[in-house]
């Protein structure tokens, strides 16, 4: 397996940079403790609730955190239970929510997961093997139009209803049990020659999204922030594709016009070059952090091009 490489590192501990001493912060996709390391390394006298939904993650990261002793405590659990679970450790509110959000580099490096479309596996796609339909499963209680719709919906995939109608022929067929099987039927609906993406892309991200619930467990996330982050707390949203990004753009927005709190950059914040050569995973990678409790009159762009403007 690749070296685990956690991505934009440095705009999430600038994005914590003003979080006072002693901070409780939340790592609600904690992966295998990259980032929850690096916020512990940054601030020393910081305590760190680690939470995963996948049980691989959680032994990692409990395993990588275990050197800041009682500071770091990893949890198996949902991100949009991050306030239940901080609450029942005693702490009603917290200076700092991360969510890195998107399948892990873990998840895709390990083929039986069926998260990729490069080896053949078992259509599984959970993050949690403790419950839930499989990929496999889901897909046989739909009709072709609500496979179509999921591929539109979640892969915003243009060729939505052919494949949608290629996968359900081929489920009754009995000939859909693997990503093998799902990605070649993908590819025999797209038209031959070349593709800029591979034409399974958009199908397996789509359904990976519906069986985990991905943007309602943003959405329940977000929720919580009102009541769950302490004035001056930080919120930072790393996503990875327009339809996470847009959700957290328009909640943040929403909060920021309400005068709840202000962007602590006015746009996301991306990966540079040097990053991508290093972490190819980086390259869709967009940042969005904010500051709760606190309304900015003017940001510090906006400053300095009015000062710049001055005669």
């Amino acid at each position: 397996m690749a070296e685990h490489l956690p991505v934009l590192v440095a705009a999430v501990l600038d994005a914590f940079a003003c979080l006072r001493a002693g901070a409780i912060v939340v790592d609600g996709t904690v992966g295998m403790g990259g980032h929850a390391g690096a916020i512990l390394e940054q601030h020393s006298g910081a305590r760190l609730l680690g939470l995963d939904r996948d049980e691989a993650a959680v032994s990692r990261a409990a395993q990588h955190l275990r050197r800041f002793g009682d500071r770091a405590a990893v949890r198996h659990d949902r991100f949009s239970n991050w306030l239940a679970a901080c609450r029942a450790m005693g702490h009603e509110r917290v200076d700092g929510l991360l969510l890195d959000l998107g399948v892990s580099s873990l998840q895709l490096d390990t083929s039986e997961r069926g998260f990729s479309f490069r080896a053949d596996a078992p259509l599984d796609m959970r993050m949690d093997r403790q419950g839930g339909l499989t990929a496999r499963e889901f897909l046989e209680g739909l009709t072709p139009p609500e496979v179509a719709k999921v591929l539109r919906d979640y892969g915003e995939e243009r060729l939505a209803w052919p494949i949608a109608k290629a996968i359900c022929r081929e489920r009754d067929a009995g000939r859909l049990s693997t990503t093998g099987d799902l990605a070649a039927i993908c590819r025999r609906v797209y038209p031959r020659g070349p593709q800029r993406i591979d034409p399974a892309t958009r199908t397996f991200q789509a359904l990976r999204i519906a069986v985990n619930d991905e943007l309602g467990e943003l959405s329940r996330a977000l929720d919580d922030v009102p009541q769950g982050l302490n004035v001056g707390g930080v919120v930072c949203v790393i996503s990875f594709h327009s339809l996470e990004d847009r959700v957290v753009k328009q909640r943040f927005s929403a909060w920021q016009q309400a005068g709840q709190a202000s962007l602590l950059k006015r746009k996301p914040v991306m990966a540079d070059e040097a990053e991508v050569a290093a972490n190819p995973r980086a390259s869709s990678a967009k940042l969005r952090a904010l500051l709760w409790g606190v309304r900015r009159q003017r940001s510090t762009e906006r400053r300095s091009r009015h000062h710049r403007n001055e005669p």
